[in-house]
């Protein structure tokens, strides 16, 4: 059984008719977020727009909220997020929106309660820096882009 984290939300006086994010499965690690467009929003190819939620967050310490793009927008409509996977950290308490990037060939349009990313909730560390004269060696070294190949063997 996995613990539930309550976090406070407040739904914008204008997007009360919209649910809540919501998990769409018992397993679903990621929350849908919806539109919260007043009316329909085209995205030109090349384009992207800062689409509404309707919705702020109150996030515990310690805890982010990553926006990442849904799969079958990606795959069917070439729709992404921008700066995905963007943050929401805890001391932000502005409302969430989502920066739409349509990567297809088409226009596609947004409407008000589309399905539009979704939100996974995730705990994070905060780190410190130990400055050392030389890092410990591992099998990779200094292998960057590609170096530990393409193909299965290679």
């Amino acid at each position: 059984m996995m613990s539930v984290l309550n976090i406070p939300i407040v739904q914008e006086a204008d997007a009360t008719d919209l649910p809540l994010p919501a998990y769409q499965t018992a397993g679903s690690a990621g929350m849908d977020l919806m539109a919260a467009v007043t009316e329909p929003v085209v995205l030109a190819p090349g384009a992207f727009k800062l689409i509404p939620t309707g919705i702020r967050l109150a996030l515990p310490l310690g805890y982010e909220a990553q926006v990442r793009p849904r799969s079958g927008l990606a795959f069917k409509h070439g729709i992404g997020v921008m700066n995905g996977p963007g943050t929401i950290d805890s001391d932000y308490r502005g409302p969430v929106g989502v920066i739409l990037f349509n990567f297809g060939p088409a226009a596609f349009e947004i409407h008000r309660g589309d399905r539009i990313a979704q939100m996974v909730i995730a705990r994070h560390e905060r780190s410190a820096w130990r400055v050392v004269e030389k890092l410990e060696e591992s099998g990779r070294g200094e292998g960057g882009f590609g170096s530990t190949g393409q193909k299965h063997g290679a």
